[in-house]
């Protein structure tokens, strides 16, 4: 890998490479608290006692006991454009659910509605998409040692096909699978019928097949990378999830959450002398570096590459060519959620979940929730941040609060410059009565590098669209 100009000096660990692509730099990160109490990105105020579960999410757990769901990160059938597809005059949801009892089970189920319908009694729920064999049907090498399903996204093709793209996680050995948190980008057609008025159901997969691991490890990080920089052990966090299927001049793309690799500025201690990922001049760089070298947030510093990673696939929905990623986040988090991009407005949208409690920047504490957000002239950046600092959505409600809301999914309408924000509310597994659930959405305003959030815009739990 070329390596930018700003090479380090003789005895000194000080360099300046930004290996060609964007980040989320330390300085725009510690200006994000002084920006924690404007309305125009606090997430809304949600009356607890009006929230509800699910009434359909209903299900059978991994033992086979008919069991109420916790329902979390979900997303629509969407059209290569990023809006709301309608299939048969219904919107289609694929959802991560499981028994609440179990933090290990995560199957991804399908919720459907009448297009038109918004209230949280309009999602009907079609089951699971995938039957426990469909990991040993597809043949495959890699999703035989499936023991969760994880979030992704799904397209509606021009064809008609609905192509679901999501992550297979491969857990401990004794559940079967073969640790060290592998995941891996994975796809399936879903066939669905409605076999009466009003009715959909899935009537299997095909198709299924992994897409991408991580390869050799050089761009994005891959599970032997972790294995051998100690895993968990190390303080380092694994992540290659998340795919977002995207199109752009008639080429298909999956954006998606990695780590960076060992040519595009791996972790470990060298990368806190990296002036490039503080994002300040010569003065700034050397006083913020000396305080995290000194503080107790170094070890995770280290650790910390997260990248919001791209690959071009093929016609058929495998791997085509791995690309740099779009923007990384070293010496700050491991972890940029839930990627998600579009373009509006001649523009590419990004943004990205994460959270407080994995972060190494002075003034952000272990309840703090975010939705980043980040914009470019073209698909592979440069990204530059929205709202000067890359803040778009915050909160900092206690994880235990009925009302604590993750995995903000922002969703363009067909015309306008308004959005339908998604989410799900309440932790997994802390109430007895009360179970993960689609949280209400409400409006975000996007016009060219700022956003805010509409006010008194709350919607209905679980609502795509206004129009």
């Amino acid at each position: 890998m070329k390596k930018d100009k700003g090479v380090k000096k003789e005895g000194s660990k000080d360099h300046n490479e930004s290996y060609g692509i964007s980040h989320i730099t330390r300085s725009d990160m510690l200006q994000i608290p002084q920006q924690h109490d404007n309305a125009r990105f606090e997430v809304p105020k949600f009356d607890a006692d009006s929230i509800r579960n699910i009434p359909t999410a209903r299900g059978y757990d991994k033992h086979g006991n008919f069991t109420e769901l916790d329902v979390w990160d979900s997303w629509p059938l969407q059209n290569a454009d990023g809006t709301v597809a309608e299939y048969n005059g219904y919107h289609l949801l694929f959802a991560l659910a499981g028994n609440p009892k179990d933090p290990n089970e995560a199957f991804i189920y399908l919720f459907y509605k009448k297009a038109g319908e918004n209230s949280l009694n309009s999602w009907k729920n079609a089951g699971r998409v995938f039957d426990d064999a469909d990991k040993f049907k597809a043949n495959d090498p890699i999703l035989k040692y499936q023991t969760q399903e994880w979030s992704g996204s799904a397209t509606l093709t021009s064809d008609g096909e609905l192509r679901l793209f999501y992550t297979d996680f491969s857990g401990v050995p004794k559940g079967g699978g073969i640790g060290y948190r592998k995941q891996t980008l994975t796809t399936a057609r879903v066939n669905v019928s409605e076999p009466s008025a009003g009715t959909i159901q899935v009537d299997g997969v095909e198709d299924h097949k992994s897409i991408y691991d991580g390869g050799e490890g050089k761009i994005y990080q891959n599970v032997q990378g972790f294995i051998d920089s100690g895993a968990n052990k190390s303080g380092d966090n694994h992540t290659l999830r998340d795919p977002h299927y995207i199109e752009d001049n008639g080429r298909k793309y999956l954006v998606f959450e990695a780590n960076t690799g060992k040519e595009y500025g791996y972790q470990g201690e060298e990368q806190l002398f990296n002036q490039a990922y503080y994002g300040m001049k010569k003065d700034e760089f050397q006083s913020e570096k000396k305080k995290l070298l000194q503080s107790d947030k170094k070890r995770t510093a280290k650790m910390a590459n997260g990248a919001i990673g791209i690959i071009e696939i093929n016609g058929d929905y495998t791997l085509k060519r791995e690309m740099k990623p779009l923007i990384t986040s070293n010496t700050i988090t491991d972890e940029i959620e839930r990627a998600n991009i579009f373009r509006k407005n001649d523009k590419w949208y990004l943004f990205t979940s994460s959270r407080g409690s994995k972060m190494t920047i002075d003034g952000i504490g272990k309840n703090d929730i975010y939705m980043l957000g980040y914009v470019s002239g073209s698909l592979t950046g440069k990204y530059k941040p929205l709202n000067n600092t890359g803040i778009v959505l915050h909160h900092d409600l206690d994880k235990n609060h009925v009302t604590f809301n993750y995995a903000h999914f922002v969703i363009p309408q067909k015309s306008g410059d308004t959005f339908v924000v998604t989410h799900y509310m309440t932790k997994k597994g802390v109430f007895k009565n009360r179970h993960s659930t689609f949280g209400p959405s409400f409006l975000l305003n996007i016009k060219g590098s700022k956003t805010s959030i509409v006010k008194d815009s709350i919607l209905e739990q679980g609502q795509l669209t206004v129009e």
